[in-house]
């Protein structure tokens, strides 16, 4: 993949080798956090050079907020994202933005999405909170809290999206179908970290060979799925499969193919269970460091939900929970579950640092660095502070400096799904369980996918909520200050396309 920038050499750290380039200080197994410590000092765009392939970096806030100029600049398509093609075709997130597929996908899966989707979906989130709350007595405590909101979201994603249930909290192992989907994403992230090495052609095509009976296997059960489901007759709109069988574009009258089908089911399930899992994770990390968070997180869970721990949160209380989106907020800024979007110019321009951008040239926007920018966020940048997101502090902020989820139309077109169900997942855990994290627990992050938290535990004890927070002033003013039918505030979303 073309990325050479017209020759030019970028700022870029110390050490640089002959042939292997920057390969020396990297870490492997957490590449991100490697080339975040490695960035410091190098300014808003550096390089990484690995073998013959040059990987740029933008990680300053205000060339982070330049690449997100629609008119100016598109999604690009960085090597990992590419290598994934090979699994998931041109569904929305993997498709270059000139396939016909991205703007077919794109505008019928848009009502599934709607207000009125969300309905139909918020009872399913409930009943899984349900299961899980069932699971949680029959494990040993500590809880794992990846494992446990991965499988979470695995079970609302997949019961929204094809009505299927994967049986994840009554088996300790996960479902065979969800161990081929993970294996075959990691063999293509490791597919798309070998374009320049020496060799990696033919490493590339043993890890298809090793992987192939996995990419077998789920692409035979989401076949089966979809052909079952056409037996059926015509289609219902119950789940996300459904609207993709039964609908016709609006103005072309195209409809999706069942190839395609299966590639934007295979998109919607690693995107929406892995993202959201990972939000999860953080904010529950952060609030369990910080008690004064966590005491204002449960007051507010009591003033709207009320003295009963088994109260369930309606479609439109989700809405009234504020300082819980903000925490969300806050967690996905420090640590954004997809790290990182790449841009390319639709035509070559110079960027405010002197450097000239060609189409085909390509940076990834490192959010997890543009997130902590001073310059934007403040010296306490790397500190957890959710109030950074009240109205009053966050006017005249500068516009693109958040961005979770990629930027764009390509950005977030699942962004209420993922919103609302982690604002009930937070809400009900909270009124219900009182947690404590170990002391002793440093911060670690595997990077998957997507980042999540590594070996973070949580000691759970029920909960009594208290009956005077429901009169707390301040509790009640913030969830009375939206309307019983407001909307959440947009942020981040499951599927980055």
């Amino acid at each position: 993949m073309r990325n050479d920038w017209g020759g030019q050499v970028l700022p870029h750290p110390t050490g640089r080798r002959p042939f292997i380039g920057d390969v020396l200080g990297t870490d492997g197994a957490r590449p991100l956090q490697s080339t975040m410590r490695r960035a410091q000092g190098l300014g808003p765009i550096f390089e990484l050079k690995v073998f013959g392939q040059k990987l740029v970096f933008v990680g300053g806030a205000h060339l982070a907020a330049l690449m997100c100029d629609e008119a100016r600049f598109a999604k690009g398509v960085a090597p990992a994202v590419d290598a994934l093609r090979d699994y998931v075709g041109d569904a929305l997130f993997t498709a270059y933005d000139d396939e016909p597929n991205w703007r077919l996908a794109h505008d019928l899966l848009l009502p599934a999405f709607s207000r009125s989707a969300m309905r139909r979906y918020h009872p399913v989130m409930l009943q899984t909170v349900r299961e899980l709350f069932d699971y949680w007595p029959s494990t040993p405590e500590p809880v794992d809290v990846a494992r446990d909101m991965t499988k979470l979201t695995l079970e609302t994603i997949s019961r929204a999206a094809f009505s299927r249930d994967f049986g994840s909290f009554e088996n300790e192992l996960p479902h065979p179908f969800v161990a081929a989907m993970v294996a075959a994403l990691k063999a293509g992230r490791r597919k798309g970290m070998l374009g320049s090495v020496p060799g990696g052609g033919l490493l590339r095509r043993r890890i298809d060979r090793a992987n192939a009976h996995h990419v077998t296997y789920a692409d035979g059960l989401l076949d089966d799925l979809i052909a079952q489901r056409r037996a059926e007759g015509e289609p219902d709109e119950r789940d996300l499969l459904g609207i993709m069988l039964g609908s016709a574009h609006p103005v072309s009258g195209q409809r999706l193919d069942d190839l395609n089908i299966r590639h934007q089911i295979l998109t919607f399930l690693v995107a929406g269970h892995e993202t959201t899992s990972g939000a999860l994770s953080f904010a529950l990390y952060h609030l369990s460091r910080h008690p004064e968070a966590l005491a204002r997180a449960q007051a507010e869970t009591d003033a709207v939900l009320g003295p009963d721990p088994d109260a369930e949160p309606t479609f439109e209380q989700v809405a009234k929970f504020r300082y819980l989106r903000r925490v969300l907020d806050e967690s996905l800024r420090l640590w954004p579950t997809v790290p990182a979007f790449p841009r390319t110019p639709r035509e070559e321009l110079t960027l405010p640092t002197g450097h000239r951008m060609r189409p085909g040239d390509w940076a990834l926007v490192l959010t997890a660095m543009a997130h902590r920018d001073p310059a934007v966020w403040g010296e306490d940048a790397d500190e957890f502070d959710p109030d950074r997101f009240l109205p009053e502090r966050s006017h005249g902020r500068l516009p693109h400096s958040y961005k979770p989820f990629g930027t764009g139309e390509r950005a977030c077109i699942g962004r209420q799904f993922a919103l609302h169900e982690a604002v009930l997942v937070l809400s009900r855990v909270l009124h219900r369980y009182d947690i404590a994290g170990d002391p002793d627990y440093t911060l670690q992050i595997t990077e998957r996918l997507t980042l999540m938290p590594e070996r973070f535990t949580l000691t759970l004890r029920p909960r009594i909520p208290a009956a005077s927070a429901a009169s707390s002033p301040a509790a009640v003013a913030e969830a009375d200050a939206v309307p019983d039918d407001g909307p959440p505030s947009s942020g981040g979303c499951p599927v980055a396309h």
